[in-house]
C-alpha cells in the first residue's frame, strides 16, 4: 500500500516565509476576521456572511458595469457583451444566496435581530451605485449616506456621469441616424420610458439582421434586468418568510417597501416594445 501523497515530489512549493502565499494574495486574514458577531446566536454568522459576500459580488458587478460603460462609449461591443453577461451571472449567484439565508427561521433571526440596531441592507452604498449606474437615479436615497462624506461624494459623482443606459441610447441613436430629445437623458432622476426610444428599439427588433450589435446589446440588457428582478423578488420572499410584515431594521416598511421596488423598470422601452412587434 502506497504512503500518503507528498506534493513536494510533484514540485509543489511548500515554504512561503519569503514569498507571497494564497492567504497573502487574497488578504484572507482581514476578510476572515471580519465576521464580528454581536451575540452568541448561532445563525448570526450566517446572516453576516450572507451580506458580506453579497457586497463582494456587488463590488465585482460595479467593476464590470463601469468597464462595460467605458467600452461601449468607445463603441467596442464585443467586450461589453462579455461584461454584461457576467453581471447577469453575478445576480444569478446572488439569487442562490437567498436559498441559504432562507434556511434561517423567524425564531432563529429573533435571537440576534435587536443587535442590528438601525443597520439595514437598505443602506448599502454599493447597491445604490448599481442602481445609479443602471439608470434608477433616486436622489432621495442620498440622505442615508450623509454620515459618510466619502460615500456621498462617490454617489454624487456617479450622478454626474451618464448612466450605462445613456451610453447605450447614444449607440442606438448614432447607429440609426437619430437624435433623442435631451429630456430622455435624466441625470439625477430615474429613467422614464420615452416613445421615441421605444420606436427606435422596435425598429431594431423588426430587422435584427440589419442591426445585430444593437439587437444583441438590447438582449444583454434584458437578460441583466431579468436576473436583477429575480434577485429583488427573492429578496422580498426571503424577508417575508423570516420577518413577515414587520418593519425593517432600517425603518422602512420592510416587505411593503421591497414590493414597491419590484415595480421599478431599468430599461422600460426594451420591455414595453415587445407588445408592439
Amino acid at each position: 500500500m502506497s504512503g500518503a501523497y507528498d506534493p513536494t515530489k510533484d514540485g509543489a512549493k511548500m515554504s512561503f516565509a519569503q514569498d507571497m502565499s494564497y492567504i497573502d494574495y487574497l488578504s484572507l486574514d482581514p476578510i476572515l476576521g471580519a465576521q464580528k458577531r454581536q451575540t452568541d446566536a448561532h445563525d448570526e454568522m450566517l446572516f453576516i456572511i450572507q451580506h458580506q459576500t453579497s457586497e463582494l459580488w456587488m463590488r465585482l458587478a460595479l467593476h464590470e458595469l463601469s468597464s462595460a460603460r467605458d467600452v461601449l462609449g468607445q463603441r467596442q461591443f464585443a467586450p461589453a457583451f462579455k461584461m454584461l453577461t457576467r453581471v447577469a451571472r453575478i445576480f444569478e449567484q446572488l439569487n442562490s444566496a437567498w436559498d441559504v439565508l432562507r434556511t434561517m427561521t423567524p425564531s432563529e433571526y429573533s435571537e440576534f435581530r435587536d443587535s442590528l440596531g438601525s443597520s439595514s441592507g437598505f443602506q448599502s452604498h454599493q447597491y445604490r451605485l448599481i442602481e445609479f449606474i443602471l439608470g434608477n437615479r433616486n436622489t432621495a436615497m442620498l440622505k442615508v449616506h450623509e454620515h459618510r462624506p466619502e460615500l456621498l461624494h462617490m454617489l454624487k459623482q456617479e450622478l454626474g456621469t451618464p448612466s450605462l443606459y445613456h451610453v447605450v441610447l447614444d449607440c442606438l441613436a448614432e447607429a440609426l441616424g437619430l437624435s433623442f430629445d435631451r429630456g430622455v437623458y435624466r441625470m439625477d432622476q430615474p429613467h422614464r420610458a420615452a416613445d421615441e426610444v421605444m420606436r427606435a428599439w422596435t425598429s431594431v427588433y423588426r430587422a435584427p439582421s440589419e442591426h445585430w450589435e444593437l439587437y444583441e446589446l438590447a438582449e444583454k440588457l434584458v437578460d441583466l434586468e431579468d436576473y436583477f428582478r429575480r434577485w429583488r423578488f427573492n429578496h422580498v420572499t426571503t424577508v417575508e418568510r423570516i420577518i413577515g410584515l414587520r418593519r425593517g431594521t432600517g425603518g422602512t416598511s420592510g416587505v411593503k417597501y421591497l414590493r414597491r421596488m419590484l415595480e421599478v423598470e431599468l430599461f422600460p422601452e426594451l420591455w414595453n416594445m415587445r407588445g408592439q412587434l
